[in-house]
């Protein structure tokens, strides 16, 4: 008599993992690692300064004093940006039992809050001018490239902008160690103290082959070949290095592919929210569950010569 198999039977409950996975990265490096502040105006402005240059100064026994034309601060200015997240879900999808969550709204909620901070890590990040907007065009701040504009090595034909305007590519070029080395002591003159060296996946690697000054070693005894840095040393201080998945690729190319090497001092750089982020509940239209996350931020860089950028970076 044939064995009566699984194949044949009706019924077997389905087997069903009751735990989503989600692979997509939702770290954000630099807008965690900087200064959270308070924005009053959907133009939000700031002052800069230096002081004079140093001179010879040796002064005259008993000479009157001689008083030298005084410099004002400059005003800087962002505009904030507004990012949002819709969710509905149907009354019907939040009545019925589904795997991995007790609730689908709840679970839709939270994934669109992971998805905003991305959207808005890459939008800090971005080579997008600052612009004013009006009643029919959003507005959008000028990302972190659109600012440095002293300490900056790009490729042939490509330059920094500053002021929050979009800067020019240039031809691509592998990432060498001379050329970081030439920002960080472009950035010392300036007087900055970067700590903080972000870059994409590619370029990541990169890095970690310089060599430096030193000789490497295997850790035999352990069977380890320590191949990265995410610590550098310079001449001129100590710097974290991070991969950051967001920043920009080249003309149009996703942002994970990050063609600049953003060499940065965190504390001259914050996030000012006119609207920190909320969930709000809009009125019900349809025989669903209607929310919408939102957020309106801009970036606002405190004196753009303590960092510095090398760009026109190769990503393969």
């Amino acid at each position: 008599m044939a064995t009566y198999q699984t194949y044949q039977t009706v019924g077997i409950r389905e087997d069903l993992a009751d735990i989503i996975y989600n692979i997509s990265p939702t770290e954000t490096p630099f807008m965690s690692g900087v200064a959270k502040n308070k924005a009053t105006n959907t133009t939000h402005q700031w002052q800069t300064d230096a002081l004079a240059d140093v001179a010879a100064n040796a002064a005259v026994e008993g000479d009157a004093i001689s008083y030298a034309t005084l410099a004002a601060s400059a005003k800087e200015e962002n505009y904030t940006q507004i990012s949002t997240k819709g969710i509905q879900v149907s009354g019907t999808n939040d009545a019925v039992t589904s795997a991995g969550r007790n609730n689908e709204l709840a679970y839709q909620v939270a994934k669109a809050a992971k998805e905003l901070k991305r959207d808005m890590e890459t939008a800090l990040l971005s080579n997008v001018a600052k612009d004013a907007g009006d009643a029919s065009t959003a507005r959008t701040l000028g990302g972190c490239q659109t600012w440095i504009e002293t300490n900056v090595d790009a490729g042939a034909g490509g330059s920094g902008a500053g002021n929050g305007a979009a800067r020019v590519d240039g031809t691509q070029r592998a990432f060498t160690e001379d050329q970081l080395k030439g920002v960080l002591r472009s950035c010392y003159n300036e007087g900055g103290n970067p700590n903080m060296i972000m870059v994409g996946a590619f370029n990541k690697q990169k890095l970690s082959g310089f060599t430096g000054g030193s000789t490497r070693f295997d850790a035999a005894e352990d069977r380890r070949l320590i191949t990265s840095i995410d610590v550098y040393e310079s001449d001129f201080g100590t710097m974290q290095v991070a991969p950051n998945r967001f920043i920009r690729g080249a003309n149009g190319t996703p942002a994970k592919v990050g063609q600049d090497a953003l060499i940065l001092e965190m504390d001259y750089w914050a996030v000012s929210f006119l609207r920190d982020f909320s969930l709000q509940t809009p009125a019900q239209t349809r025989d669903a569950d209607q929310r919408f996350m939102v957020a309106e931020y801009t970036l606002e860089s405190r004196n753009e010569k303590a960092s510095g950028m090398v760009t026109d970076l190769t990503t393969s």
